[in-house]
């Protein structure tokens, strides 16, 4: 199967200013990218992406139209678009702000004004998530493994799974908090359970420590995503339940693939 590289990506920029924009397109023109698609609205991008649908949208936040989540939920709410890497630059630096983002399956957010090393991350990132890569374990075969995936967002489990399938993994299962999640985990067998922090009804922390202090669960490895500071004080008490690996979001899949080679190894 061919693999996609940076010049094969076809990239549209959302961003209302003409000097930004050059900037932008100067950057990812260094990095090797042929095709940029420059619009300054959110009307004229959904135009855009109806007639020649991208690989990656990268876009500012505020627009005279509107903002850019709008235009992010409508994507991952559409199964024909839910597929295209987002990419968000922008000064913001409010919680509250990027969280919807973070929730959304947005591949990464860059600051304003951004590093070329910021880039680079954020496109091979996209290119992670184009390219199937499947990953060749030791015990057994990756198509075996059952997956649990537990949050309460549908755009962040569908960012989620798709990265997962990316890798060769078929065997997924959803649930949508920690309470539906401990009623499959009692149903079935899970080799492996990535879970959100922040849920309704029974939160990551909560699930972590009914598996990992139930005898016939606690040897499931598990991966905890969140969009929470990583030093921040809840970090620290979530690592104490016994969790395996905490991963940011948005995170990247080539760190979510070495965080399951190596657990799925042990």
């Amino acid at each position: 199967m061919h693999q996609l590289t940076i010049s094969d990506l076809h990239i549209l920029l959302i961003e209302p200013s003409d000097m930004q924009q050059k900037l932008i397109t100067q950057m990812l023109a260094e990095q090797g990218i042929k095709l940029v698609t420059c619009v300054g609205e959110l009307s004229a991008a959904s135009e855009s992406i109806q007639q020649n649908p991208p690989d990656l949208i990268v876009s500012a936040l505020h627009f005279s139209d509107g903002e850019s989540i709008a235009l992010l939920t409508k994507l991952k709410n559409d199964p024909k678009t839910a597929d295209i890497s987002f990419m968000l630059v922008s000064s913001e630096d409010r919680l509250e702000k990027l969280e919807a983002f973070k929730q959304a399956g947005v591949i990464a957010i860059l600051p304003k004004p951004f590093e070329i090393i910021h880039l680079k991350r954020a496109l091979n990132a996209s290119l992670h998530m184009l390219n199937t890569e499947e990953i060749s374990l030791t015990s057994f075969d990756i198509i075996d493994v059952s997956v649990l995936v537990v949050d309460d967002s549908m755009m962040a489990r569908n960012h989620i799974v798709r990265v997962l399938k990316g890798m060769g993994l078929e065997k997924i299962a959803q649930a949508e908090n920690g309470a539906q999640a401990l009623t499959l985990v009692k149903e079935q067998a899970f080799d492996l359970i990535v879970t959100d922090y922040n849920m309704p009804e029974m939160d990551g922390r909560e699930l972590s420590e009914f598996i990992r202090f139930n005898p016939s669960t606690s040897h499931i490895p598990i991966i905890m995503v969140t969009s929470e500071s990583m030093d921040s004080p809840h970090m620290a008490n979530i690592q104490q339940t016994g969790v395996n690996a905490l991963c940011d979001k948005p995170f990247e899949p080539d760190e979510v693939k070495q965080m399951l080679m190596a657990l799925l190894s042990e």
